[in-house]
């Protein structure tokens, strides 16, 4: 085992003193991620900077209505907490439909938006990546690509991005805040994430040394009706082969808002905004709903074994759409 050094955290800027001081360290929040990638050795992170106990594990409501989760927050109380499963519904059927209940307990909000990919050639050391080693190439392209992206893929790098809690939040127009050595900033959820492009070892927007303190949730979206469903192999702990969540307004039998990302289908929770304007408008029917989701998944470039996700990501969000606007009323 590689040695490395371990630091708890104070303060938010304690952590981020310490992380910018030692080139190669990694926050550590749950570990649900990270400590299984060191045990593979595709982490090996020189220092590991202690989160757990920063003041950042509480859900708060603002005076605007809007919540502030703290980047600590474990994904079991998140699901639970009872503003979150009132007014953004979604979220919390995403946080249940994720992992395990016992990882549940662990994982953290900030965590959660961290977690690397899952394919397997990533974390195989023996396997080309570009995403784990740049230049080496990408293994999954030509080999064993089932469960990889359809959508904003690039030639070094198909893999998708895990989270179910981060397709939720793309949806909800939440926004992800952050702190470092340039003091505090905020960019959306749904933008957050990057596509590969040329860089599939950079997943998000995050600058070097920044740390997730808080992820907010608008008062806009705010109680409007939403959910969230899931495509898997099996019903217990595994992770989506496409996913949907859905934010919908209907007002006189017209669609007044909507939001809607996809999961499992890309690099990032894929946010349909020619689907959202496609339906802005017009009307909550099915047959509206197909033809908007049909116009997003023209973009899609599945690969060889893959090709079943567009018509699985459609299903889902058809089905989510109409769900809601049969609950909304005439």
């Amino acid at each position: 085992m590689k040695p490395f050094g371990y630091v708890r955290a104070g303060s938010v800027e304690e952590a981020a003193d310490a992380f910018a001081a030692h080139p190669g360290a990694r926050y550590l929040g749950g570990g649900t991620n990270l400590v299984d990638l060191m045990k593979l050795g595709v982490e090996r992170p020189a220092l590991l900077v202690d989160v757990t106990r920063l003041p950042l594990d509480t859900v708060r409501e603002l005076p605007d209505g809007s919540l502030r989760v703290g980047a600590t927050v474990r994904n079991s109380d998140l699901a639970a907490h009872p503003l979150v499963r009132d007014r953004y519904p979604a979220l919390s059927q995403a946080l249940l439909a994720g992992a395990s209940g016992q990882l549940r307990n662990a994982a953290t909000t900030g965590g959660n938006l961290l977690q690397r990919t899952r394919c397997p050639y990533f974390q195989d050391l023996s396997k080309p990546c570009n995403k784990r080693e740049p230049g080496s190439g990408c293994g999954a392209r030509q080999s064993v690509h089932r469960d990889h992206a359809v959508l904003g893929w690039s030639d070094r790098c198909v893999a998708t991005h895990p989270s179910d809690m981060a397709v939720a939040l793309a949806a909800l127009d939440a926004r992800v805040e952050l702190y470092g050595e340039q003091g505090a900033r905020s960019v959306p959820a749904a933008e957050f994430h990057r596509l590969p492009g040329d860089h599939p070892e950079q997943d998000t927007v995050i600058r070097p040394g920044e740390l997730i303190t808080s992820v907010l949730l608008p008062a806009s979206t705010a109680g409007l009706p939403s959910a969230y469903r899931k495509a898997r192999d099996r019903a217990s702990y595994a992770f989506a082969l496409a996913s949907v969540a859905v934010v919908l307004r209907v007002a006189d039998g017209a669609v007044a808002r909507a939001g809607i990302a996809f999961g499992a289908l890309a690099h990032r929770p894929w946010r349909a905004a020619r689907a959202e304007q496609e339906l802005l408008g017009g009307p909550a029917t099915p047959e509206a709903f197909g033809r908007a989701v049909d116009a997003e998944l023209a973009a899609a470039r599945p690969l060889r074994d893959n090709a079943y996700k567009v018509p699985l990501a459609r299903g889902l969000a058809v089905d989510v759409l109409t769900r809601l606007a049969d609950a909304a009323g005439p």
